[in-house]
């Protein structure tokens, strides 16, 4: 096997039991790093420490990531102007902290027979949240509802 010593030296290509003695005598672990290879790759290591620090990187990789929530807005086919004002605020509010938000109209009734209407109305809400969305999904029927998801606009997050 290729032997790679704790300094990270290459220490060449010696038996098992001789890479075995090796580490024995600095007092440290042998870990097999690439078993596929031809020869196998072995290294002279602490390996509670190099666990300890592993999992010290991905703790400290988990916290720096930000996850993004999909909020969901409803509207209604009939929204009036200053309805329509408030969830806008309320959405702007929601990607400004970087959220997606899925935009729902849920048809009941005789509204089903004019679904342009309300993409008319997802449109309109677009427009209003205007520069700080983008559209990740364009308003689309879906059975009984028409989705729309926004992600918050590259200058914005």
């Amino acid at each position: 096997m290729r032997l790679i010593g704790a300094d990270g030296a290459q220490l060449g290509i010696v038996s098992g039991s001789e890479a075995r003695r090796l580490a024995e005598e600095a007092e440290l672990d042998l870990v097999k790093i690439a078993a596929q290879a031809t020869p196998p790759v072995c290294k002279i290591m602490d390996y509670g420490k190099y666990r300890f620090e592993m999992l010290k990187r991905q703790k400290e990789a988990k916290k720096n990531q930000k996850t993004v929530e999909l909020k969901e807005i409803w509207l209604s086919m009939t929204i009036d102007v200053g309805d329509l004002n408030v969830k806008a605020k309320q959405a702007q509010k929601f990607l400004a902290s970087g959220n997606k938000i899925k935009v729902s109209i849920k048809m009941r009734g005789r509204q089903n027979a004019h679904s342009s209407l309300g993409i008319d109305v997802m449109n309109r809400f677009f427009e209003m949240v205007g520069p700080s969305a983008v559209m990740e999904k364009r308003p689309l029927l879906e059975g009984r509802n028409i989705l729309m998801i926004l992600a918050p606009s590259k200058s914005n997050a």
